[in-house]
């Protein structure tokens, strides 16, 4: 069954979701709303010609910092300085590379105008960040997401050249800020990192004992 939500505040139990982790169509991209739903395990993700969706997948795919696989090739890359790494110092670009950078198996971006709006209005209150990675001042690679506790939860990454988003994830990890970065959806380039399948119900209990 999938919930339709009205103007209150508030989302169905995320047990509740669909075997493909849909839970709730329609409501709003506000504040309150979207940091309510990443507090509880849920995110949007829909096209410009959709009603906003909203997912929780049966299981998560994250990574714990601490199980950050660094191959011999990119611990040369990251000692060669080839990259400058910074933080929160142009998310709007970082956003706008993601949804523009092509990929594979996709057709278009679910990175709207709407969600860009919303987005940037969380980073504006502090709640969204994003990390940026520099070639010869060139802005080559990033990522951005939410951080709920102590759960960054990645919204999407994009690279222009050859390791620059594995070196803003790496970047990322190495902070000792967060206990568990939340990668939403599975990939091998993830994995060979050393992400892996949690199911939601760890993946909730984590985000709710970092909250409290």
């Amino acid at each position: 069954m999938i919930f339709r939500l009205d103007e209150r505040l508030l989302f169905p139990a995320p047990e509740l979701a669909e075997e493909d982790g849909l839970l709730a169509i329609g409501g709003d991209l506000s504040t309150n709303r979207l940091l309510l739903a990443y507090q509880n395990g849920i995110f949007p993700w829909y096209s410009d010609d959709e009603p906003i969706l909203w997912y929780s997948p049966h299981e998560r795919f994250v990574l714990y910092p601490q199980e950050l696989i660094i191959s011999k090739s990119m611990k040369r890359v990251l000692r060669s300085g080839a990259f400058t790494v910074t933080t929160d110092t142009c998310f709007n670009e970082v956003v706008a590379a993601c949804s523009s950078i092509q990929r594979e198996g996709q057709d278009g971006t679910w990175i709207t105008d709407d969600m860009k709006a919303a987005y940037a209005k969380l980073h504006t209150e502090g709640h969204a960040h994003s990390v940026e990675v520099w070639q010869d001042d060139k802005l080559v690679g990033g990522l951005y997401g939410v951080h709920t506790g102590d759960v960054f939860c990645g919204e999407s990454m994009f690279s222009h050249v050859s390791n620059a988003s594995k070196t803003a994830l790496i970047w990322l990890c190495n902070t000792g800020r967060y206990k568990l970065i939340d990668c939403q959806v599975y990939t091998e380039h993830l994995e060979s990192m050393g992400a892996r399948m949690i199911s939601r119900e760890e993946y909730i209990g984590i985000l709710h004992k970092t909250i409290a």
